[in-house]
């Protein structure tokens, strides 16, 4: 599991892609008070757009990507609990990295919601630095910023 190549999903990804998001984040729905927005993407056009990355056979984890100007943007990364502990976030990450490294682009930026204690305490361990707070509608986001180059 934990070797499994990090490729480009195709269409026939999209259902997996689609459960192990709603698995990875359905236990955030009780303490944010709703679904988390990461389930309710519209994964066959990040598919299609060639914005997700995806591990496993079947696909325990994926990335989504959006390429800027300045940086590479982490919009979402996920892994199905049954695969959490055994590396496969963490290769996901270094993954994320190296891309961005490969385009040439100083950083990676991402978000996640400040109830997400869990999310924020990997970014903080892998050396993602915290970069601003906004509220939004749905409360408080951690913006995290994180040099590659």
């Amino acid at each position: 599991m934990t070797d499994d190549p990090i490729r480009l999903a195709t269409a026939d990804d999209v259902p997996r892609v689609k459960t192990v998001v709603d698995a990875a984040y359905h236990r955030y729905i009780a303490r944010m008070g709703r679904v988390p927005g990461p389930m309710r993407a519209d994964h066959a056009a990040d598919v299609a757009a060639g914005k997700v990355f995806v591990t496993g056979d079947p696909v325990v984890g994926l990335v989504v990507l959006r390429t800027e100007a300045d940086h590479l943007y982490l919009d979402n990364i996920a892994v199905h609990p049954d695969a959490q502990g055994a590396g496969v976030g963490r290769r996901l990450l270094s993954f994320v990295e190296e891309r961005a490294h490969e385009l040439g682009l100083p950083e990676v930026r991402l978000l996640t919601h400040a109830l997400m204690r869990e999310n924020r305490a990997m970014y903080a361990r892998y050396g993602y630095e915290v970069d601003e707070r906004r509220t939004a509608d749905d409360g408080e986001r951690v913006h995290y910023r994180k040099a590659v180059c």
